[in-house]
């Protein structure tokens, strides 16, 4: 469904735009990807709605992420210093934003992004980010079940794999929320 219109307590919510994952192999030029969350970050700072940047990360140690027998387990060695700092182009400022540290794919599960967002009486969350069938597909699943609207960024978000992009944005995004480009969003 195209997007009709956004809630007046609308927020943005950014997954994982950090200097580790926008490294990766991505199905869609990454560039053009973080310059439309950065566009949709300044237009909502500009209108002064909540924007939420969340990122992933674990300890050094990796004690606290996650060890299911199904996850993939990290490349040998270390990851980068900066694997978990979100990109320079964010902007991410503690007194402006609300910084969001999950350490699983969604970006509710064991974090106060809910308790964030309804004390700013927020009823209605935009979803950009990277991946879009593992980290924004989780957030966007959570967020439906405690009752947000929900509109997606099609052209703000990307994922390891083009199948399983369109795959979200075609078949399980339509059934929970409204789907634009950013200028059909910042058009609101």
């Amino acid at each position: 469904m195209a997007v009709t219109a956004l809630d007046r307590n609308v927020a943005l919510v950014v997954i994982d735009i950090q200097k580790g994952i926008v490294r990766r192999q991505l199905a869609h030029p990454v560039d053009d990807v973080v310059q439309n969350v950065v566009r949709l970050v300044e237009s909502f700072r500009a209108k002064e709605r909540p924007v939420a940047l969340v990122h992933v990360g674990w300890s050094k140690g990796g004690g606290d992420a996650l060890h299911a027998r199904t996850e993939p387990q990290p490349a040998a060695g270390p990851l980068p210093e900066d694997f978990f700092e979100y990109v320079d182009a964010l902007r991410a400022d503690p007194e402006r934003d609300i910084l969001i540290h999950k350490r699983q794919w969604g970006a509710f599960y064991g974090t106060d992004l809910d308790l964030q967002l309804r004390r700013r009486g927020v009823t209605n969350i935009v979803l950009c980010g990277i991946a879009t069938s593992i980290g924004v597909e989780s957030t966007a699943r959570d967020a439906w079940e405690r009752g947000y609207n929900l509109t997606f960024v099609s052209d703000a978000m990307t994922d390891m794999n083009a199948d399983a992009h369109e795959r979200a944005l075609r078949i399980i995004f339509p059934r929970i929320g409204e789907i634009g480009t950013t200028q059909e969003v910042l058009a609101f």
